[in-house]
C-alpha cells in the first residue's frame, strides 16, 4: 500500500522543483543572452564640446573574444548592426580574441568591414598584448583600422577639431598619457580611448573630458540586490555606462562577447552609440 504524502513533503518537494526549474531557466537565458546584441544609446553631455561637434554619434565596441564561445557569425552581426547604425566615428576599445592568436587575422577581417565617415580607430586591450600584440598591430592596419595606442590625432568636422588619444593598456602594456596627448594644443578638448576603465583615476589633464573604456563586460552577470559580483578587480567603481571621473566622465561599454562561463544575465551586450550634446 502506498503511504499518502504529507503536505509538508509535498511542498518541499515543489519548493524544490521550482527551484530547479528557476536555476535551470535562469541558466538557459543566460546562455540566450550572450547571444543578443543590443544597442545603448547614450546622450552624453559635455561642457565647451565645440558646437560643430554637437551631436556627434560615436559607436563603442569592445571586448569581442573571438574565440571558443564568440564566433565569427556573431563579430559579423555586431559589425553589420555598427554600420546600420550609421555612426559618425567607430571607436575599438580592444580585447578583439579571447585566448588563441589563430584568431586574430578573422576578427581582424570582420571589423575591418566597419564604416564610419571620420574613421575607425582602435586600442589594445590586455588580452591582445599577452596572445599577440604585434600579429594585432599587423591585422588592425590590414584592414585599414587605425591604431591609437599611446598616440593622438585631431578629427576635422566643419571648422573645428577634437583631439582623439588612444592609451595602452595599464594591465599587460605601458600607458603614456604625454604620448598620446602630443601635438594636442593647450585649449584642445579631448576624447580618450582605453580599455581599462580605473586608470581614469590617474588622468589629471584637464584637457581630457571624455574616457571611452570596456574590459569590465559589466561584470556578465547583475543579480538582483547582489548586483554584480564578478567584476574585474579594481573595476567595481567603473561597473559600466555613464559615470563621473575625478575629472572628466567615463563611459564604460558592456562589450559584445564573454569569458568563462560563456553567459550573461540582465547585462547583454552591446554596441554603445554615444551621442554628443553640448551643456
Amino acid at each position: 500500500m502506498t503511504k499518502p504524502i504529507t503536505r509538508r513533503k509535498f511542498l518541499s518537494v515543489a519548493v524544490g522543483t521550482l527551484a530547479s526549474g528557476m536555476i535551470g531557466g535562469g541558466v538557459g537565458y543566460s546562455l540566450v543572452e550572450a547571444h543578443k546584441i543590443g544597442v545603448n544609446a547614450v546622450t552624453v553631455p559635455l561642457e565647451n564640446l565645440p558646437s560643430a561637434f554637437h551631436g556627434l554619434r560615436i559607436a563603442l565596441l569592445t571586448d569581442l573574444h573571438h574565440g571558443y564561445f564568440i564566433t565569427r557569425e556573431h563579430i559579423r552581426t555586431a559589425v553589420e548592426l555598427t554600420n546600420a547604425l550609421e555612426p559618425d566615428l567607430v571607436l575599438l576599445a580592444g580585447d578583439y580574441v579571447h585566448n588563441n592568436s589563430k584568431y586574430i587575422v578573422p576578427v581582424m577581417q570582420e571589423l575591418g568591414a566597419l564604416r564610419a565617415p571620420l574613421g575607425v580607430f582602435a586600442v589594445q586591450g590586455n588580452r591582445d598584448i599577452w596572445i599577440n600584440r604585434i600579429l594585432t598591430t599587423q591585422s588592425l592596419a590590414q584592414n585599414n583600422i587605425t591604431e591609437l595606442t599611446n598616440r593622438g590625432l585631431w578629427i576635422q568636422r566643419g571648422e573645428s577639431r577634437i583631439w582623439l588619444g588612444g592609451l595602452d593598456d595599464c594591465n599587460e602594456g605601458t600607458p603614456d598619457m604625454q604620448a598620446a596627448l602630443k601635438g594636442a594644443s593647450t585649449d584642445a578638448f579631448v576624447i580618450a580611448l582605453k580599455h581599462n576603465p580605473h586608470y581614469v583615476d590617474f588622468l589629471h589633464d584637464p584637457r581630457i573630458r571624455l574616457v571611452l573604456c570596456g574590459h569590465t563586460h559589466g561584470g556578465q552577470i547583475n543579480l538582483p540586490l547582489l548586483g554584480r559580483p564578478f567584476l574585474p578587480l579594481g573595476c567595481e567603481k567603473y561597473p559600466c555606462g555613464l559615470i563621473q571621473g575625478p575629472t572628466s566622465k567615463v563611459f564604460v561599454s558592456t562589450g559584445i562577447g564573454t569569458v568563462f562561463p560563456p553567459m550573461r544575465y540582465r547585462c547583454p551586450p552591446e554596441i554603445a552609440l554615444l551621442t554628443l550634446a553640448a551643456s
